[in-house]
């Protein structure tokens, strides 16, 4: 077909029609005071768009539409029935226009038309059909009483949701949001990230088209020193969902204690370990899942597989299956659907990795460089070996496809480097030992432990983390408590 094709999404990308302005009850508009900013394709370095930015006076109006809904009972108060019927058309209508919301995201952040054709905007839609379909099918208790008493335990929604999502997966990390927000009865206000705001500015219209009553969903693109810190410290915003940096998650629970001690639930950065023994049952096959945990979209990914810890009698051995394996990603033009790599969100954030990857040089072997110079924004795998895990390459979240290895010898050796660490967002053992997998995957300190694979998973599984990679979890029904108030109905009964 034409889609596999650079020509067709070239074209396509001459062609498409970009909205930019914010979504409040129910309609686009200009921010208030009509200042924008610019949308940057970095693969292309060309300005897309300027996109309205949202500031305080903005985000005042969203929250009170926002909250006068919620507390009309537009969507609050409709029947499970209802909110799973509109939710699965909204799902229906980002499948039906899958094409143009792929190119939307590749065209923003630079990864590969393949990914967001194949990964991301079936996963965004996924998520939010999965939280339709599970809404009518969760049941609330009843307590054991006296026969005189009857104890009802109910979940409620909560109110208004500020949804803060990060660059690396703009639709489909928002979807993990929207999804379980929007089907216990909230209103929502996302505020997409200033560098990759564009599917979430054109899903508004897809929600309303499915029948999201105004004022349920709104969309503030901006800052987050100005969009970000307006909805964190609002009195009137009830919960505040997160996905970023640790620094940032931290300023918001600040933020939440100065205002209204809103609910704040967070997911932030990871140095994951990637354990491998030398009983693991296929290196070829472990050196494959090591390349797509460290190098798939261009390292940008919280849990990728940044730390590889390899017992030291298969380590060379692994390392040359590694590099090999690095061949399959290479930096190209992601509009090409052959291409893998595409580029980093910006030309600032290759500057930071290019830091990271010059201090490992004085720090360790580099044995796979990706630096060629070609383009601002791409930078290729990238593989250190023995650099001490205390250093900063060895411990800070890189974000970017840059692996650091450490060798260890024992078990015991290879659970403390791995939990040594200020995050626990996710972790991997490769063994045939079926104790040691136990063993190690409930000592671990991380809020996924992968046997045998890596960051495998659906939506039916919470995803989370453990230490300073934050609270809360995104996915499954557990997902469903972070935007429901628990209440207690005791009644009294006539004897």
């Amino acid at each position: 077909m034409d889609f596999q094709y650079l020509n067709y999404w070239q074209e396509k990308a001459k062609n498409i029609t970009l909205e930019s302005r914010l979504f409040i009850n129910g309609q686009y508009c200009q921010a208030q005071d009509n200042d924008t900013f610019d949308i940057v394709d970095p693969a292309a370095q060309r300005t897309l768009t300027q996109v309205s930015r949202g500031k305080k006076a903005d985000v005042d109006i969203a929250v009170r539409a926002a909250r006068d809904v919620f507390e009309r009972g537009d969507w609050s108060q409709a029947s499970p029935a209802k909110r799973k019927a509109v939710l699965s058309k909204l799902a229906d209508l980002m499948e039906l226009h899958h094409e143009e919301l792929a190119l939307l995201e590749t065209l923003d952040t630079g990864k590969p038309i393949r990914h967001s054709l194949r990964d991301d905007i079936p996963g965004a839609a996924r998520a939010i059909r999965w939280y339709a379909e599970a809404i009518d099918k969760v049941y609330g208790e009843v307590a054991s009483t006296g026969v005189n008493e009857l104890a009802m335990i109910v979940r409620e929604p909560i109110g208004v949701v500020a949804a803060v999502v990060p660059w690396n997966f703009p639709l489909l990390l928002a979807c993990w949001k929207l999804g379980p927000a929007l089907a216990t009865g909230n209103s929502v206000i996302l505020k997409p990230s200033e560098k990759s705001p564009l599917t979430a500015i054109r899903l508004a219209q897809f929600a309303k088209e499915a029948g999201l009553p105004d004022g349920v969903f709104n969309v503030i693109p901006g800052f987050g020193h100005e969009a970000g810190q307006a909805l964190s410290q609002h009195p009137d915003v009830d919960v505040i969902t997160f996905t970023g940096s640790t620094r940032t998650g931290k300023q918001l629970l600040r933020d939440s204690g100065d205002s209204n001690m809103k609910r704040v639930w967070l997911e932030a950065g990871g140095k994951s370990a990637n354990i491998v023994f030398a009983d693991c049952p296929d290196l070829q096959n472990a050196a494959a899942n090591t390349a797509a945990g460290i190098f798939y979209n261009q390292g940008q990914v919280c849990i990728a597989g940044a730390r590889l810890l390899l017992e030291d009698s298969i380590a060379d051995e692994f390392i040359a299956l590694l590099k090999e394996q690095a061949n399959n990603w290479l930096p190209g033009n992601p509009l090409d659907p052959n291409t893998t790599m595409g580029t980093l969100i910006d030309n600032a954030h290759a500057d930071n990795v290019h830091n990271f990857i010059r201090d490992g040089e004085s720090l360790g072997k580099l044995v796979l460089d990706g630096r060629d110079g070609k383009h601002p924004a791409a930078i290729g795998p990238t593989i250190f070996v023995d650099i001490d895990p205390n250093t900063r390459p060895g411990r800070d979240e890189i974000f970017g496809p840059v692996l650091v290895i450490t060798r260890f010898t024992t078990e015991a050796q290879a659970l403390e480097l791995a939990n040594d660490s200020d995050y626990g967002l996710g972790a991997a053992v490769w063994t045939r030992d079926l104790s040691r997998a136990h063993r190690m995957s409930r000592r671990l300190k991380a809020g996924s432990v992968f046997i045998n694979n890596y960051n495998d998973g659906d939506m039916t599984v919470p995803f989370g983390g453990y230490k300073q990679s934050g609270n809360g979890r995104d996915k499954s029904l557990h997902a469903l408590e972070k935007f429901s108030e628990l209440k207690t109905i005791w009644i009294s009964l006539e004897s």
